[in-house]
């Protein structure tokens, strides 16, 4: 994708393009943008179920002309008996398996919440026609992708603990081969089931209590009686102002508060000029600041032990900003936090924007696959910590870490944009690139998205902390970096799938509305 796609009548970007479609078609028949973004949730998690699943959490931020942004967190919780001792013996919770399955999975009632907030935006489309794409794909079979393969091959190794993960993945103990017809009649049926009751049944109905009783049986401490307590909440999205622009995203458990922070720290240091020494410098060490705050501070929102809205005033970025040396790196010697998830977005005709991010955490998640519906279960409450007194100590009812965090940024010309990526510790860190380099130094949006693109930390299971670079950048330049004191790594791809997938979407005040999706992912933009 060289070149930004526009439109004056709806467009939606997905890391898949069959999910694209499914959100394009949507708009097409007159549906609203949140109805269009849950059509595509639903195909996304059929035809990339290595980034996620109706097994997984969601969060959303929506938009409607003349009024403030609308915030869903469908986190999931941890389960009633998840607790140190049923963990007794484990220094850590097992990453993969029924153990690493121990939190409930939000993302359905995300959708349920957002078309909740959308009701009354024109005429309602039938939840059957929102899931018809997806349950076509499940049942007929999807196009196996190279990432998919890939993944499938590289962590078959840690799901021999995970049941149902070699029947519905790699058949035979062997990965399917990338443009290979993949088939998944147990989740035809369970969507097909969503689309008959309604989505509680997920919750509920039969489909929780299938649920839950067959994640108790493989050993998982969650339970029927958790899913049916879970409810997904409309929250307040954190905010910051920037010259020019408010950016809003999710707050905790999410990592929000840390795209915000380097955006605004970045902004507070007054940089002329993008790609140079001084740009990638710059936002690398707003970085550093931003997530050394995020990680003494982000938790279950009932535990927070400051408020995050503290960090986000002009005083507080001003402050933190004046910390960063604009020549000298500081140490990096920080954990880093792995993860695999999707962003999408959406915008309607009528101005209605959508940031959407679903995930299952790493790589196809715990690897559990339920037998009776055919769904990958997340393993994000690998994130809670069994050290007493720590930050995320795990305990029932909390809700873990999360690296998931879609943007939303409102200009002060008329401007809405939204925009997003995936990529564990790549996504604030993305965001900043894709915002600073469109919105603060003019480039074009697909430019914006497509140009090079750094890490600090790891994403995609990696192991290391250094700065990595994707190839396109001048020799020059990274010697210069490491100089500075950065531990730079530079990666022998030009478009690496380390750097995540990112997306945008801006609609301007005439309604003209432009798009731009990652060359790095299997998606696409599309408009009416």
């Amino acid at each position: 994708m060289l070149k930004t796609v526009y439109s004056a009548k709806g467009m939606f970007v997905a890391p898949h393009h069959q999910a694209t479609l499914a959100g394009r078609d949507v708009l097409k028949e007159g549906g609203n943008a949140v109805e269009a973004m849950v059509a595509a949730a639903a195909s996304i998690a059929t035809v990339y179920p290595h980034m996620n699943s109706l097994g997984g959490d969601g969060f959303w931020l929506i938009h409607e002309p003349g009024k403030a942004p609308v915030a869903i967190d469908a986190c999931g919780r941890a389960a009633k008996a998840a607790t140190r001792d049923f963990y007794q013996g484990y220094e850590e919770i097992p990453t993969r398996g029924p153990l690493a399955s121990l939190t409930s999975a939000g993302t359905i009632a995300g959708w349920q919440q957002a078309l909740e907030v959308a009701a009354g935006w024109g005429k309602a489309l039938p939840l059957s026609r929102l899931l018809a794409p997806a349950i076509e794909q499940a049942s007929d079979g999807i196009i196996v992708t190279q990432s998919q393969a890939a993944l499938t091959a590289a962590k078959a190794h840690q799901m021999k603990e995970a049941p149902g993960f070699f029947d519905a993945f790699a058949p035979g103990g062997q990965a399917p081969a990338e443009g290979s017809l993949m088939k998944q009649p147990a989740l035809a049926a369970t969507l097909e089931q969503l689309a008959r009751a309604g989505l509680d049944d997920f919750y509920r109905g039969e489909l929780g209590k299938a649920m839950g009783d067959e994640l108790s049986a493989l050993g998982s401490p969650l339970t029927a009686e958790d899913m049916a307590a879970y409810q997904a909440l409309k929250v307040t999205p954190l905010q910051t102002k920037l010259r020019g622009a408010t950016i809003f995203n999710l707050p905790p458990p999410t990592q929000g508060l840390s795209s915000l922070m380097i955006l605004g720290i970045f902004d507070q240091l007054g940089v002329t000029e993008a790609e140079g020494f001084d740009y990638i410098h710059s936002l690398v060490e707003s970085t550093k600041q931003a997530f050394r705050v995020r990680d003494r501070l982000v938790t279950d929102p009932d535990h927070l032990p400051e408020r995050p809205e503290n960090y986000l005033t002009a005083a507080k970025l001003a402050e933190l900003a004046a910390r960063v040396d604009r020549h000298s790196a500081l140490p990096w010697p920080e954990p880093a936090s792995p993860g695999d998830t999707i962003w999408m977005g959406c915008i309607d005709s009528e101005g209605r924007a959508v940031s959407f991010i679903q995930s299952i955490f790493w790589e196809f998640g715990s690897g559990v696959v339920l037998k009776n519906t055919g769904i990958n279960w997340q393993n994000r409450g690998v994130s809670f910590s069994l050290k007493p007194g720590s930050l995320r100590e795990l305990a029932p009812g909390r809700k873990p870490f999360h690296t998931l965090n879609p943007a939303l940024a409102h200009f002060d010309d008329g401007r809405v944009m939204s925009y997003g990526a995936m990529g564990g510790e790549g996504q604030p860190q993305t965001q900043a690139m894709v915002f600073s380099r469109y919105a603060m130094f003019n480039q074009p949006l697909q430019q914006a998205i497509t140009a090079p693109r750094w890490l600090l930390g790891r994403t995609w299971g990696d192991t290391t902390t250094t700065l990595k670079f994707e190839d396109r950048f001048d020799p020059a330049l990274l010697a210069q970096l490491k100089s500075a004191g950065h531990d730079v790594e530079p990666l022998d791809e030009a478009f690496s799938d380390t750097m995540g997938h990112a997306g945008a979407l801006v609609r301007h005040p005439d309604g003209i509305i432009e798009g731009g999706g990652d060359p790095r992912s299997d998606g696409s933009v599309a408009g009416l």
